[in-house]
């Protein structure tokens, strides 16, 4: 070894080594945490509060999407049918709709029904005695699929049904779906931007976290540099604290949204009652789960690379 340079660490190239040195640093990294388990948990309810945040408000957007879908007549088509028909042609009329892939439900309201929901309704019960015959027509209710629930492919489908020779009208409220997809549209929106900003929290929360540490470990980087300790070497434990930092702080996530969804359950299935539907509030998805556990993760490390690079290189063993 020439004199005035620092020994260089010999890489093993055997993969199995190279396995268990990362599972020995990074096991090394957690006990290193769990000697402060106060600080570290601090850190990580931060962490898990900025990413349950997003995630909870976009399952909120899909509940209010399910549930809005399930309501009766929130986006339905009322297809009213010629005055000629009887009900067992307007039996068939509604059969033939509901073949429709587009078409989650179809049921017949008869011209009996028609009047008899009109004369409870309407309160001229004794002015519709005098008729000599039923004006109404039989209608057809079409609740559209998930699929066609847009306000376009909702307008769509109704144009092509009352194209049918026997449908003299069809009706829907696009108005009503225009705004609610303006309005879930919208929060979608928020929560993307929402989530990027709670993201870039995290990765400086991370880094100031990484910061710190490095400082306190000052002497220690300098001690392994001046042995030969690459900075590929030093930089690894800094990498699976940020880790580490970013799966506790999705387990926190995990939990805040599944409590919260849990506390709103009571009221949801008291609002639903209300409208004499049924509704399961969508506690948490697979791909949101996934995209948290993986994702806080993948978070923390970014954070913390980018914490170790700028600092690291200003570290120069005297």
């Amino acid at each position: 070894m020439s004199k005035g340079k620092a020994p260089k660490f010999r890489r093993n190239r055997n993969p199995l080594t190279w396995l268990l040195r990362h599972a020995q640093m990074s096991l090394s990294s957690l006990g290193r945490l769990s000697r402060n388990p106060l600080s570290t948990l601090m850190t990580a309810a931060v962490i898990g509060i900025a990413i349950a945040l997003p995630s909870g408000l976009h399952l909120m957007i899909d509940n209010v999407r399910n549930l809005a879908g399930g309501w009766e007549g929130a986006s339905s088509i009322s297809l009213f049918l010629e005055q000629s028909l009887d009900d067992s042609q307007a039996e068939q009329i509604r059969h033939t709709v509901s073949l429709r892939p587009e078409v989650a439900e179809a049921r017949l309201i008869t011209k009996d029904q028609a009047m008899d929901e009109f004369r409870a309704l309407s309160g001229f019960g004794s002015a519709l005695d005098l008729l000599d015959r039923n004006p109404l027509p039989a209608v057809v209710l079409v609740r559209p699929s998930a699929a066609a629930s847009s306000a376009e492919a909702t307008g769509r489908l109704a144009r092509e049904l009352e194209a049918y020779r026997e449908i003299e009208m069809a009706q829907v409220d696009l108005q009503w779906v225009r705004r609610l997809d303006a309005i879930t549209h919208t929060l979608e929106r928020g929560v993307g931007v929402l989530a990027a900003l709670l993201a870039a929290a995290v990765l400086l929360i991370v880094g100031n976290t990484i910061r710190l540490e490095i400082q306190n470990r000052h002497s220690e980087i300098e001690i392994v540099k001046l042995v030969g300790g690459t900075d590929a070497f030093i930089r690894r434990p800094f990498l699976y604290e940020g880790i580490w930092y970013g799966l506790i702080g999705a387990v926190i996530a995990i939990i805040l949204v599944l409590l919260a969804l849990f506390l709103m359950q009571g009221p949801v299935e008291r609002l639903v009652g209300l409208y004499q539907t049924r509704f399961d509030l969508t506690l948490l998805t697979s791909g949101t789960f996934l995209a948290i556990l993986f994702g806080s993760p993948l978070l923390g490390l970014a954070g913390a690379w980018l914490a170790v690079g700028r600092h690291l290189k200003r570290i120069i063993p005297e």
